[in-house]
């Protein structure tokens, strides 16, 4: 996890990348740092572990992209969520969340792609903008399927501030060929000045 921010102010610190497996479940991505203080910017979340089984056999889920820190108490803007990690026989990593701007002012942190696989991953979340004005993050897109496998599901939009921000689009879901497409993301809704997201196209 990535260190927080100061007391008054300061930014929080990225997390740091999940570890490679070859046998076992890969490493999620660590969270990253939220701005503890009254100005500060949330920490980006860490890339998911990747798995390369080395032999046949069941292969687990890679791991999940970490979540992006919060933003200050007063102002700054949640930290983007981290791409989820890929595998070579089992389930792509889903993609983080985005941080929220959990103060006045701030932009919502754009939700983490997911990673791809044999079955693929769910985008991210976008975070939330600020209570009064911001907008909010994009969702995370699913990772396209293979033959005989569905797209992942895209991550949906944030929420933009309630006096003025526009909502974040969703995610697009992942193409998909014989076993369809991934679900598109839900739109985040607007302010009272700003228009809503965008909702992600299916795969």
């Amino acid at each position: 996890m990535g260190g927080t921010g100061g007391s008054f102010a300061g930014n929080g610190g990225g997390g740091g990348s999940g570890g490679t497996s070859t046998e076992g479940a890969a490493g999620a991505g660590g969270t990253g740092g939220g701005a503890a203080g009254w100005l500060g910017q949330g920490g980006a979340g860490g890339a998911g572990g990747e798995i390369r089984a080395s032999r046949f056999g069941p292969v687990p889920t890679a791991g999940r992209g970490g979540d992006g820190g919060a933003g200050g108490l007063l102002a700054g803007s949640g930290g983007a969520g981290g791409q989820g990690g890929s595998s070579n026989g089992g389930t792509g990593g889903d993609g983080g969340n985005g941080g929220h701007a959990r103060g006045l002012l701030g932009d919502g942190g754009n939700g983490g792609y997911a990673g791809f696989g044999k079955f693929q991953g769910r985008g991210g979340d976008g975070g939330n903008g600020g209570l009064l004005i911001g907008n909010g993050g994009h969702g995370g897109w699913g990772a396209a399927g293979g033959d005989n496998v569905k797209g992942g599901d895209g991550g949906h939009g944030g929420n933009g501030g309630i006096l003025l921000g526009l909502g974040g689009n969703g995610g697009a879901g992942g193409a998909g060929l014989a076993a369809g497409g991934g679900e598109g993301g839900a739109a985040g809704s607007g302010g009272l000045i700003g228009a809503p997201g965008v909702p992600g196209p299916h795969g």
